[in-house]
Formats: C-alpha cells, sequence, structure tokens
C-alpha cells in the first residue's frame, strides 16, 4: 500500500508536534527541519537505456538543546512513533555531551519573519519514455558529428522538494523547489587521437534548459576541438579558467572563509577580514533572493533571513560566511549561511573571451582539471588539467597531460580580469579568469 501524499500543511504539522514533544522531555530549546524528494533519472548509451530510476526519499532531524548541552538524532520515517522515538534519542543524547557555549539556536533577531516566495518550484509532469526520449535525441545530436566516434551517454535527471523547518522561537516556514539537468558526454576520435568532453544544462524551470540537440551539438563540438592534444614544454605562463572551472577558483576561497575554517585556524586566508586579497577591480555579491535562482534560498538552515550582501568590495574581504554557531565562536553576528551560500555572483568587466585571449597573448585556457592537489590551510593547488596552448591571442594548439601549479593566496591576488561570459548554471556565476601566471609542467 503506498504511503499518503503529504503535503506543507503536514510537514509543518509533524514539526510542531515534534518540538512540543521535546519540550515536554525536557529540552530547553529545539529545531526540526523536515524533507520530501522526488526524482527520476535516465542515462542512455548509444541508444540504449543503461539506467532508468525514480527516487523518493524523506527525513526528519531533530536537534535539541539542555541549556549548552546539544543532541542530535535524524530518520527517515515520518510516521509519528517513529518520530516520537528520534526525539527521544536526541533527548537522551544531549544528557551526555559535554557543555558548549556557543551553542544553541540562533539569535531571534535574525530569523526570516516575512520570508520571500523566489519563485522556485516549476513541476514538470514527465514519463519515463518521454525522459528517455530527450535524452536519445541529445546523444543523437552528438553522435551526428562525424568526428564524434564514441559517446559516453546522454543523462536527464528531475528534481522535486519540499523543506520545512522550525524551531521554539517560534519561527515556522518552508517552500518547495525543482531542478532539472540535461547533459551528454562526447568521445572524439582522429587516428591515435581521442578526446572526450561533455556539456550540460540546469535550471529551476524545465521549459528553460537548452533544446537536447542543441546540448548534443555543443558536446561533440568541444569533443572535436580537443583531438590532437599535446604536452607542452614546461613554463610558466598566464592562465585562463573558463566559467564552469573559474567556479572552483572562487569555490576554494569561499572555503577559506567560512566561519569553521577560521575559528579552527585551518584557512590561507586566516584573520583576513579588512584586508586585500583580490586586485582593486574585483568584486564579488551574494544575492540570494534571485528569482529562480539555483542556489536561491528565502532564509538559510536555521531560519535566519538570508540577504544581500558584499562580500569583496575593491578586492577587500568584507566578511566571513558564517551560521550561528561559528559567528559565536568569532564573537560576532551569523550572516545568514547556515547550510551554505546563495547565488555568489562574481562582478565582470566588459571584456569577452576573445578579448581575454587577446589580452593573454601567450598562455593556457584551462577547461579541464583532475585530480584534488588544493591544500585549503596552506593554498598549495596542484592539480592536472587540459585545455588549448594560446600563441598571438589565439587558439593554437589543444594541449593535455600537464599540471598546473600556484599558491591560492597569489592566485587570487593576481587575477588579471573577468570575461563577461558569465556561467549562470550553477550557485557561483562567474565569467572566465585570467590569472597573470602560473606554473605549467609538461615535457
Amino acid at each position: 500500500m503506498q504511503a499518503p501524499t503529504l503535503v506543507q500543511s503536514d510537514l509543518e504539522a509533524l514539526v510542531l508536534r515534534a518540538l512540543a514533544h521535546a519540550k515536554g522531555l525536557g529540552a530547553t530549546a529545539a529545531d526540526v527541519g523536515v524533507s520530501l524528494d522526488t526524482g527520476l533519472s535516465v542515462g542512455v548509451r548509444l541508444g540504449e537505456i543503461e539506467t532508468l530510476e525514480h527516487q523518493r526519499d524523506r527525513g526528519l532531524g531533530i536537534t535539541v538543546y539542555l541549556g549548552q548541552r546539544k543532541g542530535a538524532a535524524t530518520t527517515g520515517d515520518l510516521a509519528w512513533p517513529a518520530v516520537a522515538d528520534t526525539v527521544e534519542k536526541a533527548v537522551s543524547i544531549a544528557r551526555y555531551t559535554a557543555e558548549d557555549p556557543c551553542a544553541g539556536l540562533p539569535d531571534p533577531e535574525t530569523l526570516a519573519r516575512s520570508p520571500p516566495d523566489l519563485d522556485l518550484a516549476h513541476p514538470w509532469e514527465l514519463a519515463p519514455e518521454q525522459a528517455i526520449d530527450i535524452a536519445r535525441s541529445c546523444e543523437a545530436a552528438a553522435l551526428a558529428d562525424p568526428r564524434i566516434k564514441n559517446s559516453e551517454g546522454a543523462s536527464l535527471a528531475t528534481h522535486r522538494g519540499l523543506r520545512v523547518y522550525g524551531s521554539s522561537l517560534g519561527f515556522l516556514g518552508g517552500y518547495p523547489s525543482t531542478y532539472y539537468s540535461l547533459s551528454c558526454v562526447a568521445v572524439g576520435a582522429d587516428g591515435d587521437s581521442m578526446e572526450r568532453d561533455y556539456w550540460y544544462t540546469a535550471s529551476r524551470d524545465w521549459r528553460a534548459l537548452e533544446a537536447p540537440e542543441s546540448v548534443g551539438k555543443r558536446a561533440a563540438e568541444r569533443a572535436a576541438r580537443r583531438l590532437g592534444a599535446r604536452r607542452v614544454p614546461t613554463t610558466k605562463a598566464p592562465v585562463l579558467f573558463v566559467p564552469e572551472l573559474a567556479r572552483g577558483l572562487i569555490a576554494h576561497f569561499l572555503g577559506a572563509i567560512r566561519g569553521s575554517s577560521q575559528y579552527r585556524k585551518t584557512s590561507f586566508l586566516l584573520d583576513a577580514a579588512g584586508r586585500q586579497v583580490f586586485p582593486d577591480f574585483f568584486s564579488l555579491s551574494e544575492r540570494p533572493h534571485l528569482p529562480r535562482g539555483l542556489a536561491s534560498a528565502p532564509f538559510d538552515g536555521e531560519g535566519c533571513a538570508t540577504h544581500d550582501r558584499e562580500l569583496v568590495t575593491a578586492g577587500v574581504l568584507d566578511g566571513y560566511v558564517l551560521d550561528s554557531y561559528a559567528a559565536r565562536k568569532l564573537g560576532t553576528r551569523t550572516t545568514g549561511n547556515a547550510g551554505g551560500v546563495h547565488n555568489l555572483i562574481v562582478h565582470s568587466g566588459s571584456e569577452g573571451y576573445e578579448a581575454l585571449l587577446k589580452r593573454m597573448g601567450r598562455g593556457l585556457v584551462v577547461t579541464e582539471l583532475m585530480g584534488q592537489g588544493v591544500n585549503g590551510v596552506t593554498g598549495d593547488y596542484s592539480r592536472g588539467a587540459a585545455g588549448f596552448w594560446v600563441e598571438g591571442g589565439a587558439q593554437a594548439q589543444p594541449v593535455n597531460e600537464i599540471t598546473i601549479a600556484g599558491n591560492l593566496k597569489d592566485m587570487l591576488r593576481h587575477v588579471v580580469a573577468v570575461g563577461d561570459d558569465i556561467d549562470a548554471r550553477g550557485g557561483i556565476r562567474t565569467g572566465s579568469i585570467l590569472l597573470e601566471e602560473m606554473t605549467i609542467a609538461g615535457d
């Protein structure tokens, strides 16, 4: 027998009941988060179905406080007996934990009192057969290119979620959301040279996805242009990160300014607030309330209000990324970032990709990175890479089997330009980022 479909009001009632039960067991404070997630994902390769999966997940997590003692427990069963048992376990855990002066719910004045509607849910009633046809059309467009000899497949994924959060401070809120993506990986061949590349599209609204044929064609073009790749001699030269990889540079920066990295003293940007960390033309903003934004949120994981803020202004770090616990450890206030950041925007210049190549003159465009050689404490950076060598301000030769190395602190300070080719397919929106110089290890 199929479980009844739960709606937001059902989850809100469950949260309130769990909070009341925790209070009845002696908890001085508590918060509860509950979620429902459904999805469909399909994968095809060479026209044949490789995967077809339906996802249906549900979960509830509760954190209770007995003074400064904290206990937490989770369950995947939303029936009341299981939830009540989970609450009781959390209270039992709290009785045996050490007191932590920074533990507790957020300050009441930081809570979101009027969360905005950000238009994050656009349901798509998609039958599996339709999803398979879309994935096949995507892959077929890639295979239509005569330079493409094989495929690692095309995939379509859908997600529909509902979140509700409440606390003993009186906060209760929730919102639905959706997310869709379509991707393709093509393999090109020319003689002994064989290269792969990909493309994808992602959106909250399925109607805003790129056409399947466009995604497949782009994947094919990207794979084909890498044919004939070779190493380059070891040198030092400017490096241009294309937008989808430039996002990773900003992610490393974010890891360094998270509250946990700061109070644990595990950051290459320790105590950097108020200091110059980028060149003076560089600015970075957080915009949590962009309609349909892939990282938009009306409130954070603690129910605190999300709000526009400037993280970097004229190259100077304005502040850290904090939840309530980290804020207390650092003697300040939450920035509304429990659970992560929300739509970071790297402000771009007016130069497009081709203009950045001309400015570079001679150097490396990085289109793929491999390995995890990044040390968040020291900032040391060394990763395998592939891309294109640039001569005379134009792409001259695809390259592979090289390593790029530097130190993130120096890399950030020596950003030369940010392109206007913004990639908005994630929580960090940026154009290509040109660095003054890195070590490129090849032949």
